[in-house]
């Protein structure tokens, strides 16, 4: 058993941890409020704007974009990655890099790795997988200009060839209590097929194409108001993923750090009563030890008396 002085030890230590968590609770509870709008604000945006480009093309077959076609047959594979910097956020970065690697089990292509966030790099790069570029360090509030480098190497990688489909693994934010990480289709800007077949269950459902034939009129041309938009709304889809995964990692951690700080509390409770019971086990034998003294004496002097009687005689 423990000794009192021990178990104090203890108890100060858990009252620290439980400090600490509380406060990551509170900042996480302050941040996760202004991710949740800022997600909030632009998901609808980004949702339609990704249903208006399938739509167009879903109707301008004779007319193409690069960044709207498909590649058949598909060789080479491109995922970025977004998990956090820091850990203490519970399950979050742990459920995102177990769905990417099923995904990457059931693609079953070279994948090129594009890490955001230092929790997945360093998970990728301990496995041994092929980290083509990571981005860490993003303020705490991005905006789309932070983004612009990896979608310029995405699109980049695309466009060359190097690669011929781009997928976006993050955490979608559902509410404070539920965030689901999943894989969604980036580039090209179609509804990927090929890997809705492979791997369904893992990859976000897509808008709904319209239905019917739609007739778009394009001023000066297509080609221009294709170049034009198609890039912002790649760009966009990134930076909406980004935004999720930030909502979602606060909501992780605030919901963690919670439920550390009532786990903390009632282990220190549980050291109280440890220590007051070795507290009292440890006078009670104090008091035994005065006791079995006093007797011991008494017994002593009893016996020095009789001495003294009968030597008296």
């Amino acid at each position: 058993m423990a000794t009192p002085k021990e178990v104090r030890k203890r108890i100060r230590s858990v009252k620290n941890i439980s400090q600490i968590t509380r406060a990551l609770e509170a900042v996480s509870a302050s941040r996760v409020r202004r991710a949740q709008a800022r997600v909030l604000a632009t998901r609808a945006y980004a949702a339609k704007a990704l249903e208006i480009l399938l739509n167009l093309q879903n109707a301008m077959k004779g007319t193409s974009h690069p960044m709207l076609t498909e590649r058949t047959p598909v060789n080479k594979v491109m995922v970025v990655l977004i998990t956090s910097e820091r850990g203490l956020a519970g399950a979050y970065n742990t459920n995102v890099l177990r769905v990417a690697e099923r995904f990457e089990d059931r693609v079953g292509k070279p994948i090129q790795w594009v890490a955001i966030g230092k929790k997945g790099r360093d998970t990728l790069i301990r496995s041994g997988a092929n980290v083509v570029a990571e981005f860490s360090d993003l303020p705490p509030e991005p905006t789309i200009g932070d983004i612009l480098p990896v979608a310029k190497l995405a699109i980049d990688a695309f466009l060359s060839g190097e690669v011929d489909e781009v997928f976006i693994a993050y955490t979608d934010f559902i509410n404070m209590l539920a965030q689901r990480p999943t894989v969604v289709g980036w580039l090209p800007l179609t509804t990927h097929a090929e890997a809705r077949s492979i791997a369904g269950d893992l990859l976000k459902e897509m808008p709904h194409l319209s239905e019917g034939a739609r007739d778009y009129e394009f001023e000066p041309n297509a080609a221009a108001v294709l170049d034009e938009i198609v890039p912002r709304f790649t760009q966009l889809q990134l930076f909406q993923a980004l935004l999720e995964s930030q909502a979602s990692e606060h909501a992780a951690r605030m919901a963690a750090m919670r439920n550390a700080t009532d786990n903390a509390n009632s282990l220190v409770q549980d050291l109280t009563l440890e220590y007051n019971k070795a507290r009292q086990a440890s006078i009670t034998s104090e008091i035994l030890d005065i006791v079995g003294g006093a007797n011991a004496l008494q017994q002593a002097i009893d016996a020095m008396a009789d001495d003294i009687v009968q030597a008296a005689q």
